[in-house]
């Protein structure tokens, strides 16, 4: 097995829709022998709703969604040294990327209220991975998984949203961030670049680290080389 550091108790897995952020988590929560803590999107009564009319539905979509998240991390409010490793597919301080997006400002002003009443307090992970991939990348996979209600997305949205992700992470600096190239590795089913991915997070400590398998894989080497920024 993998080893990281014994005191890390919060790895989260992000990205834009489709990028592979919850299948990741999962794989790495059983290889890391940790629990994997996943949103529910179909929890949520109020996303077909924001597909079909993103005007109408955005504000309940955002407050019930942030509503779940915190309830998803509320273990990880209690310090304790000997609770399991938790691996989510969504990272707290992002919850407000996708308020800024689809809300309007008297929307935003409200959202923003209810946030800082009942993200406080919220911990940082120990480490981030962004995955990334292009949009036609993600948009294929969306179309591949089927789920009816994403079939809808509005046009531009998709770009808008991985846009803004990236100017997120380019900020974001509040945990070690591990920036994943995954528009042509398969971390779902592929042993081989799971374990290039373990083995980069091995040694990640603090920073900013960039990891792309694919030359590394054509090159059959074991390893990625670190680079921070």
């Amino acid at each position: 097995m993998v080893s990281i550091p014994a005191e890390w108790r919060h790895l989260v897995v992000e990205g834009p829709i489709g990028v592979g952020k919850t299948t990741l988590a999962r794989r790495l929560a059983e290889r890391l022998g940790g629990e994997p803590l996943l949103e529910r999107p179909e929890d949520n009564p109020f996303l077909p709703r924001f597909y079909r009319d993103p005007r109408a539905a955005a504000l309940p979509t955002q407050l019930q969604f942030l509503f779940q998240r915190v309830r998803l991390l509320e273990p990880l409010r209690q310090r304790d040294l000997f609770r399991p490793l938790r691996v989510a597919d969504f990272l707290m301080e992002k919850d407000p990327l996708f308020a800024r997006l689809t809300l309007d400002a008297d929307e935003l002003a409200l959202y923003e209220e209810v946030y800082a009443r009942v993200a406080e307090a919220v911990p940082s992970p120990d480490l981030v991975i962004y995955l990334q991939a292009p949009v036609e990348v993600l948009r294929a996979r969306i179309a591949r998984r089927g789920i009816p209600y994403e079939q809808q997305m509005p046009a531009g949205y998709l770009e808008r949203l991985a846009e803004a992700y990236a100017e997120f992470f380019y900020y974001y600096d509040a945990a070690p961030v591990l920036i994943v190239n995954a528009e042509r590795i398969d971390l779902a089913r592929s042993e081989e670049d799971l374990e290039l991915l373990l083995a980069q997070i091995a040694r990640v400590r603090r920073g900013r680290h960039y990891f792309n398998p694919e030359p590394i894989r054509l090159a059959g080497e074991g390893a990625a080389p670190d680079a921070t920024g």
